[in-house]
């Protein structure tokens, strides 16, 4: 196991979630932390708990990664100690809809595609060419076993998380020759706030997603973000997936009610 005391791992997506739970399992390790996310006083509260709890540093902005220019500014004007990223976890990225093609919602379609996709883009451009300089660092994308296998009117979240996986190995033939490693890690079903997401606040809709089974839970997908991050360095592990024990297939699930 690779120690990671005082690397600088940057998270995307850092509010909630298996974005806040990264940021716990790192935290443990002793790593500094620089949290991104929309909502500021939530990755402000959760910084200032870690930092107190492990005595680490901590850095946090609000940041849209849907926003190109944004996200290229961000990381230009970086103060000097966190300019040197160790660890990118590109977590960012949600569901909208659920809807044949042919019926869906346009708006849904584009946020999908700008967060999961662009998103993920914009942030690993603005930090990659540090990692390639140094010749160290690892990019760690968060994608879904939804990358892997297409399910009924789950078109283009899944088109997004197919995207992931090509732009992972893809990212990896561009990297080879460097010591910067890439890693996914695809998670089946986790209880999180996705599908209120995906519904729109329907908490009712979004709960039967979860209902009858035992789900993942964010810790459990943050510590195979953490299993990648702390290989021996000539180890890179490319693709993870990671199911509940009820689920087979994306959407083959055992239900106990």
């Amino acid at each position: 196991m690779q120690s990671l005391k005082e690397k600088i791992v940057c998270i995307t997506g850092a509010s909630s979630g298996i974005g806040a739970a990264c940021a716990e399992e790192f935290a443990k390790l002793g790593c500094h932390l620089m949290l991104l996310a929309r909502r500021r006083e939530r990755i402000e509260n959760t910084a200032q708990r870690l930092a107190t709890a492990h005595g680490i540093k901590t850095f946090t902005a609000q940041l849209d990664v849907r926003k190109q220019k944004e996200v290229e500014q961000f990381f230009h004007w970086l103060p000097e100690e966190w300019q040197a990223i160790d660890i990118l976890v590109n977590n960012a990225g949600l569901a909208r809809g659920l809807a044949k093609l042919h019926e869906g919602n346009v708006n849904d379609w584009e946020e999908m595609i700008d967060t999961n996709v662009k998103g993920l883009l914009y942030v690993s451009r603005a930090v990659l060419p540090s990692m390639v300089e140094r010749n160290r660092g690892h990019v760690i994308n968060i994608g879904s076993i939804a990358g892997h296998q297409t399910y009924p009117m789950g078109n283009v979240y899944c088109a997004t998380k197919f995207a992931v996986v090509g732009i992972t190995r893809g990212l990896k033939m561009d990297l080879l020759g460097t010591a910067v490693r890439v890693s996914s890690v695809d998670p089946g079903l986790v209880e999180t706030e996705f599908s209120q997401v995906r519904f729109h606040g329907d908490t009712e809709r979004a709960s039967k997603a979860y209902a009858g089974l035992t789900p993942l839970t964010p810790h459990d997908v943050a510590q195979a973000v953490v299993f990648c991050a702390t290989r021996p360095p000539h180890v890179n592990i490319g693709e993870l997936t990671l199911t509940p024990t009820d689920q087979a297939t994306v959407n083959l699930v055992h239900r106990r009610t």
